[in-house]
């Protein structure tokens, strides 16, 4: 179903914008409050994200978490999926995660911890303090990538081969540094 972007109700982040370029702006020009806990905080962002898809959807999955030699990290799950719709024009649009403020978290001074014992902020905290990020999405009714430098899309989504199941991968060259100590109950703290 089609319908116009200004109507869909933001319960996370505001869909009538793709890119919030100051928001972005924000987190980079305060990368020592925001890039706190370095890359394990980042991991840890992309999988209570990942967690809150899977309970709206009422899932559960499988999260998996690589770090490559050359500092790239990937993130994905089996099941769970990043909500896309059709806009008005039935063009394909990914909910704005990574370019915009999360509604929920980043101005609120009792966001919740995750399990690092920092604040979460949301994924734009990820994307903006990345010199590249890939957020892969897919569903049954198609796959789609999308490349950030910094938290600003590089172009369009773009349609990519599926998986053969659901799910998202977020794969991220950090600029926030380490440490990367993950322990064992970090990513079991989610269900």
């Amino acid at each position: 179903m089609t319908q116009d972007r200004e109507q869909w109700i933001a319960t996370t982040h505001d869909w009538k914008d793709d890119l919030d370029v100051g928001h972005l702006r924000f987190i980079r020009e305060r990368s020592g409050d925001y890039g706190r806990g370095g890359r394990r905080h980042q991991i840890l962002e992309v999988a209570a994200y990942a967690n809150d898809e899977a309970e709206a959807q009422g899932r559960t999955g499988l999260l998996v978490v690589t770090v490559r030699a050359d500092g790239w990290v990937s993130v994905a799950d089996d099941g769970r999926g990043t909500d896309t719709r059709l806009d008005a024009e039935g063009r394909v649009v990914r909910k704005p995660v990574m370019a915009t403020r999360d509604l929920r978290f980043f101005d609120d001074p009792a966001s919740p911890l995750l399990p690092d014992g920092l604040p979460r902020r949301g994924m734009s905290t990820v994307a903006a303090l990345s010199s590249q990020l890939i957020h892969e999405n897919h569903r049954a009714e198609g796959s789609w990538a999308q490349r950030y430098r910094h938290g600003i899309p590089e172009d369009g989504l773009s349609r990519i081969d599926g998986r053969g199941a659901t799910g998202t991968t977020v794969a991220f060259l950090s600029e926030a540094g380490d440490p990367l100590d993950l322990a064992p109950e970090d990513l079991t703290a989610f269900p």
